[in-house]
């Protein structure tokens, strides 16, 4: 039986593209790194996970988010804030590209160009079609790769959970959950507070 790749016929997917890269679950980190493209792609275990296309919702709540780290200290910032598109490793095989990270001035030797190894602080804003990817695969993954601190927003309800460390079982414990009227603070970052209702009330929003 013959195993060679089918040629691409008008109007196939373009087979002789596809026999250019790893299958799935076969693919390394410096595949996945060698990546140019303008996808959200992130690598678990070998395999590429393609994640959807954000709401505008969604992109307004990163953007102020990311607003309000990068505008802590009054221009002495205590780190940097990036939104993703951007990677960040949190263990060998498993590469995530989280909505906002932060990384204090003192970790900046763990920054790179290509991407983060670990953060400081991460955000998810909770995506409709998989929040148990945020709720608890990321939260787990983000504990065991020693991020101190991890926001989880989340539209359907309005409200944000903010998740600190314990270093000695490297789990998360809930410090604090806030709704409406109430203000969503960091415990790492003493400046950082958020407004929930501000946050979910964007005039752009409307």
């Amino acid at each position: 039986m013959s195993t060679e790749m089918p040629r691409s016929r008008p109007g196939d997917p373009t087979w002789e593209i596809a026999a250019l890269f790893p299958h799935q679950g076969e693919w390394t980190a410096s595949d996945y790194l060698a990546l140019c493209t303008n996808r959200l792609i992130e690598f678990n275990d070998g395999k590429l996970e393609f994640l959807p296309m954000p709401t505008e919702l969604h992109q307004l709540i990163v953007y102020y988010l990311c607003s309000a780290l990068r505008n802590l200290g009054a221009g002495t910032s205590p780190g940097l804030a990036l939104m993703s598109p951007f990677r960040v490793r949190v263990s060998p095989t498993k590469y995530r590209e989280p909505d906002v990270i932060f990384m204090l001035n003192e970790h900046r030797d763990r920054r790179n160009d290509r991407f983060w190894d670990g953060a400081d602080l991460v955000v998810e804003v909770v995506s409709e079609d998989d929040p148990q990817r945020d709720l608890e695969t990321k939260r787990n993954e983000y504990a065991l790769a020693g991020i101190s601190e991890y926001w989880i927003v989340d539209p359907r309800d309005r409200t944000i959970r903010v998740l600190t460390l314990d270093m000695d079982t490297t789990e998360y414990c809930e410090s604090g959950r806030y709704g409406d009227g109430q203000i969503a603070a960091s415990l790492l970052l003493d400046e950082f507070q958020v407004s929930v209702s501000t946050l979910f009330d964007q005039p752009q929003a409307r």
